[in-house]
């Protein structure tokens, strides 16, 4: 049975779908069966029902898909996903599939490729194509009755894969080798002479051999000097018609600016001839501006209408 990579005492299944001929089926199981010897155990199983089967992981040692004569199966993602589940680890699968020799057909038939790609993402390895051959004319008929597809460009290819030798999820102890360390750590040897060398004492400070620089020293005269503001500014701050600072500005134009608009806001500010207007009506003269006002602060900016300032 070296075709189907079968040996005695393995577990077997046979994958088959509608479009599986019966009495192929029965001849198929018996040939294995026949070949494998009566140590091996040959199950079948309906590709509608695989997922819905009480199958534990790793039960089969060899699983056959779509190698019924006649018959044209195609595997979902799930099926093939549910086959290395159920399979052994190292065990191999062995399917048989109609493909698409050109990727022009939008449709459930995969090209040999994709269906190569789909066992490897499903969990297999060593994923290779066996053989590539025509349809038959009951190949061509099955695909037409129980698909619904017709295409000239259909081939059937078989393909193999195996499962890794370890189970999804499991894990194992790395045996990794470190060097030992001693139990006390010896601290190097300092030499005497190297610690002398950066080691400094009070009476070091003290010695009348050592020159001490004086700090105030370090600065001339033109140091000590304020600087003149406009020689802070950059260049282009407040060029132009309007003076205007730059952007987050840190030569003090910006505040100086800020303090001639103060300055301009006050001198707007009508006259009071009494200097109480900000006190409130109480304290107001009977033609001030600010009548009907409440209090305010001095210097505060207090807008008055057209009506107020001409009735004064």
């Amino acid at each position: 049975m070296a075709e189907y990579g079968i040996s005695t005492g393995q577990r077997v299944v046979v994958i088959w779908d509608r479009s599986s001929p019966v009495e192929a089926l029965k001849s198929l199981v018996d040939k294995l069966q026949e070949l494998a010897g009566d140590e091996s155990h040959v199950s079948v199983e309906n590709i509608n029902q695989l997922l819905q089967s009480a199958h534990k992981e790793s039960s089969f040692d060899v699983v056959l898909s779509g190698l019924v004569p006649g018959s044209t199966t195609l595997h979902s993602t799930e099926i093939l996903a549910e086959i290395a589940r159920i399979l052994r680890p190292g065990g191999q699968v062995l399917l048989k599939e109609p493909v698409e020799t050109a990727s022009v057909h939008e449709g459930k038939v995969k090209t040999a490729a994709k269906l190569c790609s789909t066992l490897t993402l499903s969990g297999l390895v060593e994923v290779k194509e066996l053989q590539k051959e025509s349809l038959t004319p009951e190949e061509v008929q099955s695909v037409q009755e129980h698909l619904g597809y017709q295409s000239d460009s259909l081939v059937s290819i078989q393909v193999t894969g195996k499962k890794p030798n370890f189970e999804v999820g499991s894990s194992t102890q790395l045996k990794l080798s470190f060097p030992k360390k001693n139990a006390v750590s010896e601290k190097p040897a300092v030499d005497p002479n190297a610690a002398k060398l950066w080691t400094l004492s009070a009476s070091d400070m003290n010695d009348d051999g050592m020159d001490l620089i004086d700090s105030d020293e370090l600065l001339d005269p033109e140091d000590l000097k304020k600087p003149d503001p406009a020689s802070l500014r950059a260049t282009s701050c407040g060029e132009g018609t309007k003076r205007k600072a730059c952007k987050n500005c840190t030569c003090g134009l910006a505040e100086e600016l800020e303090q001639e608009k103060v300055k301009e806001q006050k001198r707007s500010q009508p006259k009071s001839a009494c200097g109480n207007c900000y006190l409130g009506d109480a304290f107001r003269c009977a033609s001030c501006p600010y009548l009907g006002m409440p209090a305010f602060k001095p210097g505060e900016k207090i807008l008055l209408s057209e009506k107020n300032l001409h009735d004064a």
